[in-house]
């Protein structure tokens, strides 16, 4: 799957599981582990969990590997590593609490070059 369809692909199955509040962060040549970063969230524990088995599902029906997969007992944080994408799925409050929206904008205006000199 061409990186940009899968990507639509992949907000499409977050949508039909109403993931709310969808951030996507392009991280490609700023980080060494994916090129984009997707952040939502659910409204309850339950709901992250839905989400996050929907969007595996999807993910393997349509021959995409998930590399990795935590958090779904608790459904408070739960990441999903499709290798150039890597999703992460919140419940609104830890999403606030790690701040991780600032963190991730802080990776997407990184400069590299400029760290490394």
């Amino acid at each position: 799957m061409q990186d940009n369809i899968k990507l639509e692909a992949i907000l499409e199955w977050l949508t039909e599981k109403k993931a709310e509040n969808v951030r996507v962060y392009e991280v490609q040549g700023k980080t060494d582990y994916t090129d984009v970063i997707i952040v939502c969230e659910g409204s309850a524990d339950q709901h992250t969990k839905a989400i996050a088995s929907h969007l595996i599902d999807m993910a393997k029906e349509h021959h995409l590997r998930v590399l990795s997969k935590a958090g779904m007992e608790s459904g408070q944080w739960i990441l999903i590593d499709i290798g150039d994408i890597v999703v992460h799925i919140f419940l609104p409050q830890m999403r606030d609490y790690y701040k991780i929206d600032e963190l991730f904008e802080k990776v997407k205006n990184r400069d590299l070059e400029e760290e490394n000199k």
